[in-house]
């Protein structure tokens, strides 16, 4: 292998064009961004870019280089053709070429969460059922709870029946870090997840655990796989089939028994892949 054009063409089809488009868009670059340095990574960051990307990236970091954009936030960068998620997206690629450690650019809002107040006194009172809190703000439920149920899903977290001295928080699939933040959440006697029965479900668990909510898992064992299984599903919302896992993660936060049932998920030919918590009935619950 003499050179690297040749290593490109023997390598497959795809790669001369693939490093061909590379170097114009290298060339194009470092004419525009003599300022820029880091450009192995530059170039590795706008490999998969579609044309239309790579011309939005040049007019926005263009535009970066010669203003100022000190505390707007990213949908009130006044750049015509560009939508604040693909600014939000694409800021480490055009720090990078306007060799800037910060755009200057707002910090985005504190996270917040939502829940539902269960207990069935307090909802008597006709007062207020639902709610919201924000990292940060000064803010304490209606009443202390002494039990408290994080759900994966919105619908369940609202619906959930009345119960003493309850409250639903919903998860979202995501969010262990901002639940994190409020102690009466954290504190409560009884902290219970309930997500989805799918490998997902108890890698969420799993990161809520480690960002310090020390739930216990409702509903995401064996028994209830075994019990509701025939309400579960092989195919995603799609309506492609989910595909097999050639490795199970190491969650370390697991029980044995969660552990277990995250195992079967994965590795059973024959069981569904994914149970839906919505399939379970909120009377079990």
């Amino acid at each position: 292998v003499p050179n690297f054009e040749t290593a490109a063409r023997i390598s497959g089809k795809q790669w001369s064009g693939r490093i061909q488009r590379a170097q114009h868009r290298l060339a194009a670059l470092q004419t525009e961004f003599p300022q820029a340095t880091e450009w192995p990574t530059i170039i590795r960051q706008t490999d998969d870019y579609t044309d239309l990307d790579f011309t939005l990236l040049r007019r926005v970091a263009l535009w970066f280089t010669n203003n100022d954009a000190q505390g707007l936030t990213p949908r009130q960068v006044p750049i015509p053709g560009v939508h604040a998620k693909w600014l939000n997206t694409h800021q480490r690629t055009i720090q990078l070429l306007t060799a800037q450690d910060d755009l200057g650019l707002a910090p985005p809002h504190p996270p917040r969460i939502h829940f539902t107040y269960l207990d069935p006194t307090y909802l008597a009172t006709g007062a207020r059922q639902h709610d919201s809190a924000t990292v940060g703000d000064t803010m304490t439920p209606a009443y202390t709870p002494t039990l408290v149920i994080i759900s994966e899903n919105k619908d369940t977290a609202i619906n959930f029946p009345p119960t003493a001295g309850g409250i639903a928080i919903e998860g979202g699939g995501t969010g262990g870090s901002t639940i994190a933040q409020f102690p009466w959440i954290t504190q409560a006697p009884t902290l219970l997840y309930w997500g989805d029965l799918d490998p997902a479900g108890f890698e969420i668990l799993n990161e809520f655990r480690r960002a310090g909510v020390p739930a216990a898992s409702m509903l995401m064992d064996r028994s209830t796989l075994d019990t509701y299984g025939q309400f579960g599903t092989n195919y995603d919302p799609q309506g492609r089939p989910i595909p097999t896992r050639r490795s199970v993660q190491e969650l370390e936060r697991l029980t044995p028994e969660e552990v277990a049932s995250y195992q079967q998920l994965i590795q059973s030919p024959t069981g569904p892949k994914r149970l839906e918590q919505e399939r379970i009935p909120l009377t079990v619950a």
